[in-house]
């Protein structure tokens, strides 16, 4: 992953990849956000053994999305990208709500799946809980997978550790 300030926000590029129920992929991205941290564009490529396939999102920072150039109103009132892929994404709305420990928010995201680059609408809820040794946590949830754990982040706001899906090695 590759993180860098440009003249509207900052530039995110990185790629991931895997084997999910038995299906090898890979996932390339580009994600632009505002100095708000809100998403403004992705575009993500993936791979996989039966081909490739590239979606670009865009996004007006207030909750209106595009995929491909067509509205999507079901992800209406979304600020964040969230690509299944990537640990990177969840820091995303981390950075936007600014939440002090013992805060709450919901964001949902347009959640982007790695097996086929299709996007729907992710219902995610961030708790802010007592930082550790320097860095920024929260309890995270997708209501949707029955999924939560806890996100540690560094003190830039970088991902350190998601529970089961990944470990900053450096």
């Amino acid at each position: 992953m590759y993180f860098h300030a440009v003249e509207e926000g900052y530039r995110i590029d990185g790629h991931t990849a895997a084997v999910e129920n038995g299906q090898p992929w890979v996932v390339q991205y580009t994600i632009l956000v505002d100095a708000r941290w809100a998403t403004r564009r992705a575009s993500v490529t993936g791979h996989w053994f039966t081909g490739t396939r590239k979606i670009d999102i865009e996004a007006d920072g207030h909750g209106r999305w595009h995929i491909d150039g067509a509205y999507a109103s079901a992800l209406d009132g979304c600020l964040d990208v969230d690509l299944e892929s990537s640990s990177m994404t969840n820091a995303l709305p981390a950075r936007r709500l600014a939440l002090r420990i013992g805060d709450q928010a919901s964001a949902p995201a347009a959640y982007v799946r790695a097996l086929d680059l299709s996007v729907d609408r992710l219902e995610q809820r961030y708790v802010r809980v007592t930082d550790e040794d320097g860095g920024q946590r929260y309890d995270y949830s997708a209501p949707a997978f029955d999924f939560g754990c806890r996100l540690v982040y560094d003190t830039a706001g970088l991902p350190l550790h998601y529970p089961g899906i990944a470990i900053r090695a450096f």
